[in-house]
C-alpha cells in the first residue's frame, strides 16, 4: 500500500563502482542529504528473485543517503559481485523527494549493465507527477480508511532499521 521505488542491478566493475559512489556523493551534496559510506565485512541481505528468497551473506559495501526526515533511506549497497537489490519508501516526504530519488537513478544508470526500477507511484516509467500525486493521494486515503475503521493500528512508525511501516497493529 505504499509507494516505494524498488530498483537492482549490477554494476558494470569496480570503475562503475568508483563513479557510481561520486555520483550519488555529489547528488546528495548539491540537495544537503547527509550521506554516510559503509562497508560491512559480513552482511545478511534478504533478496527475492522470481518469487523465490534468494538471500545474500558476505561483504558489502555503498553508501546510505538521508533525503528526507519522512523517507527512508537510500541504501546503495552492493555485494561482492558489484550487485544491488534494493527499495526506498518516499510517500511520506514531498513529491519532488520520490522525483529526486528517480533523478539519481537515472544518473546511476549508465554504470549498470542493466539497472531495472519498478516505481509503484509510476514516476520512473511515466516521469508523469500527476501519476504520481494520484498514487500518493489513494495511498493516503488508504492509509486515512485503515486507521478511522480499527483503533488498533497506527502508522506512520519508523522502524529500528529506518524503515518506515505504514500500519502497525497496536493491541496494547
Amino acid at each position: 500500500m505504499g509507494i516505494t521505488v524498488h530498483f537492482e542491478g549490477r554494476l558494470k566493475d569496480e570503475v562503475a563502482y568508483e563513479r557510481a559512489i561520486t555520483t550519488a556523493i555529489r547528488f546528495a551534496s548539491v540537495r544537503d542529504w547527509p550521506a554516510e559510506s559503509f562497508r560491512i565485512e559480513l552482511a545478511r541481505l534478504s533478496r527475492v528473485k522470481d518469487e523465490q528468497d534468494w538471500d545474500y551473506e558476505g561483504p558489502t559495501r555503498g553508501i546510505s543517503l538521508r533525503p528526507h526526515s519522512s523517507c527512508e533511506p537510500i541504501r546503495l549497497e552492493f555485494d561482492r559481485e558489484l550487485y544491488i537489490q534494493e527499495y526506498t519508501k518516499t510517500q511520506f516526504a514531498p513529491p519532488e523527494v520520490h522525483r529526486e530519488l528517480v533523478a539519481l537513478l537515472v544518473a546511476l544508470g549508465p554504470y549498470f549493465v542493466e539497472l531495472v526500477v519498478f516505481d509503484e507511484g509510476e514516476y520512473y516509467e511515466t516521469r508523469d507527477e500527476e501519476v504520481l500525486l494520484q498514487h500518493r493521494n489513494r495511498c493516503f486515503e488508504l492509509l486515512d480508511e485503515h486507521l478511522r475503521d480499527d483503533k488498533f493500528l497506527k502508522g506512520p512508525v519508523r522502524l529500528p532499521s529506518g524503515r518506515i511501516a505504514d500500519l502497525i497493529r497496536n493491541d496494547a
